[in-house]
C-alpha cells in the first residue's frame, strides 16, 4: 500500500514537466510550419520539376552597373533671411503684419510713435529759419561796413593829400586813421558774424537731416518681398535700437545647405546638376556654392544647392543631397518574378528538363525591378508566373 502511494506521488511530480515539454515541442513545430500544408521545403527549392511546361514567358536576370550615392543631410534655407530691428527708441504704435503674411518690398511692417522725433525735427527747422534770418542781417551789416570803409578810406586819402600840401593838420590825419581802423574792424566783425550764421545754418540742416532720418526709422518697411516668419512685438511695447521686432525670409528660390564629407567634396563642382530628396519627394538642384573651409569637428564642408522648384517646400525642412559614388555590379529581375510565401522569397528559373524553384534574397526596388542580393548570379532565365505548389 505504501509503495502505491509513493508511485502516485512520483507521477504527480514529473507529469507537469512532461506535459510542459510536449507543449513546447508542439509550439516549436507549429512556428516552424510543421502543421501547415502547401509549403515549400528545402527538398523542393532546388529540385527541377520536369513535369511543369516551359511555355511560360521567360526573362533573363540582368547584370547591371548600379549607381551608388552618399546622402548628405541638410536643411532648406532661403538665400536671404532678415531680422528687422528698431533704429530708434519709442513705443510701438502699430504692427501691420502677422506671422506667415507675405509682404512686398516697401510694405509697412511696424509704426513707432514719432511725436518726440517730430518735435525735434520742428525745433531743427526753427533753428534753420533763425540762422537764415541772422545770415540776412549779417550780409546787410557787411554791406554797411564796406560802405563805411569805402567812405573812410576816401576821407583818409583826402586828408593825407591835404597834409602833404600842408592844408591839413596832423591831428586831422590821426583822427581819420582812427576812423579807418574802426571801419575795418566793423567789417571784420560783420564777416565773422556771417561765417557764424553760415555755420549755424549748416548745423541746423544737419539736425534736420538727422531728425528726418529718425522720423523715417519710425516707419519700418519691408526691405524686400518676403514672408513674415516670426512676430516678436505688439502695439504698446517699447522699441529700442538693436531690439528684433520681426523675422523675414525672402521669397526667392530655396537652397539646401548640406554637410558633405571632405573625402567626397571633389565629386561636386559649381554649377553641377544634382538630385535631392526632400522627404519622399525627388527634386532637381544645382550646386551654387561650396564653402572653402571644412568644419574641423565633422570634417565636412557646407554645400549650397539651389532648388529648381520650391512648390510645397518651406525653409527648415529636412533634405538630402545625393553625391554620386562608384557604381557596383548588381543582379536585377522584374519584381513580378519574385513571389513571397510567408517570409520566403522565391523565383523559378527554366533549365533543361524543367523548372527549378530557388530561394533568393531581395534588396532595393528600382522602378519595376528588384535587386537580388543572393540566390542568382545573373543571366538566369526566370519564369514570369506565380509559384505553384
Amino acid at each position: 500500500m505504501t509503495q502505491d502511494v509513493t508511485k502516485k506521488n512520483d507521477v504527480k511530480r514529473w507529469l507537469p514537466s512532461v506535459i510542459g515539454g510536449l507543449l513546447l515541442v508542439g509550439l516549436i513545430l507549429y512556428v516552424g510550419g510543421f502543421f501547415r500544408t502547401g509549403q515549400i521545403g528545402p527538398e523542393d527549392a532546388l529540385a527541377p520539376d520536369a513535369a511543369r511546361p516551359l511555355g511560360e514567358e521567360l526573362v533573363a536576370a540582368r547584370i547591371v552597373a548600379l549607381p551608388q550615392y552618399y546622402e548628405a543631410v541638410g536643411t532648406l534655407q532661403t538665400r536671404t533671411t532678415g531680422r528687422i530691428e528698431s533704429q530708434v527708441m519709442g513705443r510701438v504704435e502699430q504692427v501691420a503684419v502677422r506671422s506667415g503674411d507675405l509682404v512686398g518690398k516697401g510694405a509697412l511692417l511696424v509704426k513707432i510713435d514719432d511725436r518726440t522725433l517730430r518735435a525735434r525735427y520742428q525745433q531743427a527747422q526753427q533753428a534753420l529759419n533763425t540762422a537764415v534770418a541772422q545770415k540776412v542781417q549779417a550780409e546787410q551789416a557787411i554791406e554797411a561796413a564796406r560802405a563805411e570803409e569805402t567812405r573812410v578810406l576816401a576821407e583818409f586819402e583826402r586828408i593825407r593829400n591835404f597834409l602833404a600840401a600842408q592844408a591839413a593838420t596832423q591831428q586831422e590825419m590821426e583822427a581819420v586813421e582812427a576812423q579807418r581802423g574802426q571801419a575795418q574792424a566793423l567789417l571784420a566783425q560783420a564777416l565773422a558774424a556771417l561765417a557764424a550764421t553760415e555755420a549755424g545754418i549748416e548745423g541746423a540742416r544737419q539736425q534736420i537731416d538727422e531728425a528726418a532720418v529718425a522720423l523715417d526709422y519710425t516707419r519700418i518697411v519691408a526691405p524686400m518681398a518676403a514672408q513674415v516668419v516670426e512676430r516678436l512685438v505688439d502695439p504698446g511695447d517699447l522699441a529700442m535700437p538693436g531690439k528684433v521686432l520681426l523675422t523675414l525670409q525672402g521669397e526667392e528660390m530655396l537652397r539646401l545647405e548640406a554637410l558633405v564629407p571632405e573625402s567626397l567634396i571633389q565629386r561636386l563642382t559649381l554649377g553641377q546638376d544634382v538630385d535631392l530628396l526632400i522627404g519622399e519627394r525627388s527634386v532637381k538642384g544645382q550646386v551654387e556654392e561650396i564653402m572653402p573651409s571644412a568644419d574641423p569637428r565633422t570634417r565636412s564642408l557646407v554645400v549650397k544647392v539651389t532648388l529648381a522648384d520650391r512648390r510645397g517646400l518651406f525653409p527648415g525642412m529636412f533634405g538630402r543631397l545625393r553625391v554620386g559614388l562608384e557604381a557596383r555590379s548588381a543582379v536585377l529581375v522584374p519584381a513580378t518574378a519574385v513571389v513571397r510565401i510567408g517570409q520566403l522569397e522565391l523565383v523559378q528559373i527554366a533549365e533543361e528538363g524543367g523548372i527549378k524553384t530557388l530561394l533568393v534574397t531581395t534588396g532595393a526596388r528600382i522602378a519595376d525591378e528588384v535587386e537580388i542580393l543572393s540566390g542568382l548570379t545573373g543571366n538566369e532565365q526566370l519564369v514570369l508566373r506565380g509559384i505553384q505548389p
